[in-house]
């Protein structure tokens, strides 16, 4: 099977994607027009920003082609995507990886998530000569039979190793620690960002696999969470940490701006976010 690695952005407010003669057919405000041969099958993936405009044909096209089609928001967050509706037709994948939780499968599954993650962290900080992980949370994780323990193991080294990746953040933009829930300071707005992108393209790789996003191993099941997703971005968090430190040195206080929030009912404070321009930078360096 060809492999699909086109890759179709509207980005521009104001652009049209339309289907003609087998095409598709990008046309941004200007009038200028782009057009993509549907018959050579390279085309992989269609992104629809807020503020751009998609005809039904094309849609339709898309989804008999089995081209994945992302809906954002101007901000790049992902809100939808179109599936076609043969994508719910293999019962089997999806009662094998139901039969899998809970047993002592899935735990073998837990077990091999965090030590490709420790492993991952340890590129990261080979990379830039700093202290590997030892064999001691890597044999920890072979020994344990408790999910529990398992994910404190995990969370251990992982406080270890943002605590050693920061030092190569420039001072002024250092964050005291990793935070991934009400962040106020830039950098872990940065990586949450990255984090974001990496959770939408696991989700969707995971509809074309066939698999539920819902049933994970690692991370525990609950309304609204995607715990496959969250349990196979562990297996790739270190791509983009590494990408984040590279871009960390190339901004500069100035690409960020500060916004006052509501953090609850009788409480205001300003957060940290990198600017508009360099979020559009984020997200299309990290696409390509």
């Amino acid at each position: 099977m060809k492999v699909k690695t086109l890759k179709i952005v509207l980005d521009g407010y104001g652009s049209f994607l339309g289907r003609d003669k087998g095409c598709f057919v990008i046309r941004d405000k200007k009038g200028q027009e782009k057009r993509y041969s549907l018959f050579e099958s390279e085309i992989g993936e269609i992104q629809v920003k807020s503020g751009n405009l998609v005809s039904s044909g094309a849609l339709v096209s898309a989804g008999f082609w089995g081209i994945d089609v992302l809906f954002l928001t101007q901000r790049g967050n992902p809100v939808a995507v179109l599936k076609s509706l043969d994508d719910d037709s293999h019962v089997k994948t999806r009662i094998a990886q139901y039969q899998a939780t809970p047993n002592a499968k899935s735990l073998e599954i837990a077990k091999t998530l965090v030590l490709a993650k420790i492993e991952g962290q340890n590129q990261v900080l080979k990379k830039y000569g700093l202290r590997l992980h030892d064999y001691s949370p890597i044999e920890q994780v072979k020994r344990e039979d408790r999910l529990t323990a398992l994910k404190g193991i995990e969370g251990r080294a992982s406080n270890k190793y943002f605590h050693s990746i920061f030092g190569l953040i420039e001072e002024s933009l250092r964050p005291a620690r990793r935070r991934t829930f009400k962040v106020f300071d830039a950098i872990n707005s940065l990586f949450n960002l990255s984090y974001t992108i990496l959770r939408w393209k696991v989700h969707v790789a995971l509809l074309n696999a066939k698999l539920e996003p819902y049933l994970g191993f690692l991370h525990g099941l609950a309304w609204g969470k995607p715990s496959l997703v969250l349990d196979l971005m562990e297996v790739y968090r270190f791509l983009l940490d590494n990408f984040v430190i590279q871009y960390c040195k190339e901004v500069r206080t100035k690409d960020f701006i500060l916004k006052e929030e509501n953090f609850s009912s009788n409480k205001k404070g300003k957060r940290q976010y990198i600017n508009d321009t360099k979020t559009r930078d984020v997200i299309n360096r990290i696409n390509a």
